[in-house]
């Protein structure tokens, strides 16, 4: 196994900055996700790692060794893509076989026996081993591309979106079985995905990437939690986190542009955050899950409101609040409060759990280390 280290990398094509001053650590034997929109620079890095693409300048060491002149067959990285890239006429053993017999393993065919068994078993596919590929399911057939990594042993694995082609159960269920895999193989997994769920739900730690800048890295409670700034936490988080242009008004947050009818007081610790903000024009940032929405009034932060829209999804409803033509904002309501369209209601904000992000830069505001 391997741990990874990219220091100051940069890739262009052409006028395009793909991957953008990057430095990163991934430890070994750690499952980390890269997660980032569709452009973002996700599988450039991930290439870059291989050594299917060269950097413009930075370095990539696998292991404390710099391996930028390397080719991706020296490195000994295993890749997984979203295509499946069997041999559809072979059988699994054979598909599985095939890294094996290359001309730089030459194992021997006792061990390869062993190795396919040992492979067939964990990933759940020994019943399938003698089956023509072209006549497996999508989720078997991933099962399959996965296990043609896996017998190798490379140093790391890298995975490039392998479940956006199956379908939403399957997707759930593989991702538990790649957390279980990681667990059982003790390796290197580096995992690229734009899918939250995924990332939130599999990785140990999280890099967030945006135009080939890395915006934050941390596990999935500090991503989630404690966003660095306005793109993390609005691409984290699904319903999407609230995010309304407000003024700092001495103790309280002062929200809306036009109608300003809200009003939040600042906790203690945010009163002296605002002081650091470059303006008195801040964003206020609060997740669904941290207003509190009722029939009746609270005594502090709490707001009339009425439902502007509701998506009922059986566990919770998300609701779309609205106080004013300016301000409108998604709650999670439990469906016991029986609350329907065009009724009236009280939203309480939870400040406590609010971010205040500063306008200018869109950083949030943090207590200075």
């Amino acid at each position: 196994m391997a741990d990874v280290k990219l220091v100051a990398m940069t890739k262009k094509f052409g006028d395009i900055v793909a991957v953008n001053d990057m430095n990163l650590e991934i430890k070994d034997k750690e499952f980390f996700i890269l997660l980032g929109p569709t452009g973002a620079g996700k599988t450039t890095t991930l290439r870059l790692i291989s050594g299917l693409e060269k950097p413009d300048n930075g370095e990539i060491f696998l292991d404390n060794t710099k391996v930028n002149d390397f080719s991706p067959a020296v490195r000994d990285v295993a890749l997984v893509f979203q295509y499946y890239t069997l041999y559809p006429h072979y059988t699994v053993r054979q598909n599985l076989e095939f890294p094996l017999k290359s001309n730089i393993r030459k194992t021997p065919k006792k061990d390869i026996d062993r190795i396919i068994e040992k492979v067939s078993k964990i990933l759940h596919i020994e019943h399938l081993l003698d089956r023509k590929t072209i006549n497996l399911s999508g989720g078997e057939m991933q099962r399959v591309a996965i296990g043609r990594a896996i017998v190798r042993r490379p140093r790391v694995f890298l995975m490039d979106e392998p479940l956006s082609n199956l379908d939403a159960k399957l997707r759930e269920e593989m991702r538990a079985e790649l957390a279980r895999l990681h667990l059982d193989l003790g390796s290197t997994f580096f995992y690229v995905t734009h899918d939250q769920v995924e990332a939130m739900s599999m990785g140990d730690r999280i890099g967030v990437l945006d135009e080939g800048v890395m915006k934050q890295i941390g596990t999935p409670d500090e991503v989630y939690n404690r966003p660095k700034n306005m793109f993390v936490a609005k691409f984290v988080g699904s319903p999407a986190i609230n995010i309304l242009e407000s003024e700092i008004a001495g103790k309280k947050l002062v929200i809306g542009i036009r109608e300003r009818a809200m009003e939040c007081s600042l906790t203690d610790l945010q009163c002296k955050l605002v002081g650091t903000a470059k303006s008195k024009a801040v964003f206020l940032g609060i997740r669904p899950e941290d207003i509190i929405v009722s029939k009746e009034k609270k005594e502090i932060n709490s707001f009339e409101c009425s439902i502007y829209f509701k998506q009922s999804m059986g566990v919770e409803d998300i609701l779309n609040l609205k106080v004013t033509d300016d301000i409108i904002f998604k709650a999670i309501a439990p469906p016991r409060l029986m609350a329907n369209v065009g009724d009236r209601l009280y939203a309480t904000f939870l400040m406590d759990r609010a971010h205040i992000f500063d306008a200018e830069t869109e950083e949030r505001l943090e207590k200075p280390k």
